[in-house]
């Protein structure tokens, strides 16, 4: 039962990797990019073959993501941190046509507000999806979480920025594997641990949004770690050869709470 939950958890939350410059599909069937007449700000028109909105939450929804951080006005609550216990686990890196992702096998979990969820995979875009007042970085990593409750799959991510600096060992054993055409690849005795990709700080900004891409479904909750991490000027050239943008723009805060926090090291 555990992997028939896994796999339908991977398949619903599929659609959080972002889709590049190529068109891509998502559970509604119906083609999307980022450019052009199926790019972001045409996403909630997009219609099906019986002429019915595809994506309607891309245009109507009101609690979207991603969003510019207002990181002055956010609230303190330092009382709901987030715990990590990621594990080493096999790298399987698989380039899917949208973005780069790394599928993580079972046994990881993020905790917050005493609620557990499941590491599914990580994956990455360019430039940052988030801003931080008014900023915007090379690149923004989402570590997507999953648990089962009840007949619901709640998703939780966990975003890190990326600014340019030093070299980061655990992106070029991630890049120097990743298929320049789509498809996946398991590599032999090579393992990755996604605590490896966690800034030293574990201070966050927390609020509830979306999925960035169709369908654009809400109630996700996001938690934006406020230290980026550094990767080099070739390893962000690296992936926007393959990916040059595949980043929605930021979306109406629309009057959402947006805390500030801390997390426990781990």
């Amino acid at each position: 039962m555990r992997i028939h939950y896994r796999q339908a958890l991977a398949a619903a939350v599929s659609v959080v990797a972002l889709g590049a410059a190529t068109p891509a599909l998502s559970a509604g069937g119906v083609e999307w990019s980022y450019h052009g007449d199926i790019g972001p700000e045409h996403w909630g028109d997009l219609v099906d073959s019986h002429g019915d909105r595809a994506y309607p939450l891309c245009a109507l929804g009101t609690a979207q993501s991603p969003i510019d951080i207002p990181a002055g006005a956010a609230v303190d609550a330092r009382r709901m941190p987030l715990a990590f216990d990621y594990r080493p686990v096999p790298l399987a890196v698989k380039n899917n046509g949208h973005t780069i992702q790394v599928d993580y096998a079972p046994g990881s979990t993020m905790t917050v507000q005493g609620v557990t969820y499941d590491l599914l995979q990580f994956h990455f875009h360019a430039p940052s999806e988030h801003h931080v007042d008014g900023d915007v970085y090379p690149m923004e990593g989402h570590l997507v979480h999953g648990r089962q409750n009840g007949d619901t799959l709640e998703l939780a991510v966990v975003g890190f920025l990326m600014t340019e600096g030093e070299a980061n060992p655990v992106i070029q054993g991630i890049w120097e594997h990743m298929p320049a055409e789509t498809g996946s690849v398991t590599v032999r005795g090579a393992k990755v641990s996604a605590a490896d990709l966690l800034p030293d700080s574990r201070e966050y900004y927390g609020y509830s949004g979306s999925l960035t891409t169709p369908p654009c479904s809400e109630d996700v909750k996001w938690h934006v770690l406020a230290e980026p991490i550094e990767v080099s000027e070739r390893q962000i050239a690296a992936f926007e050869e393959l990916f040059e943008m595949n980043a929605r723009p930021p979306q109406p805060l629309n009057g959402r709470l947006v805390i500030e926090s801390a997390a426990r090291p781990q």
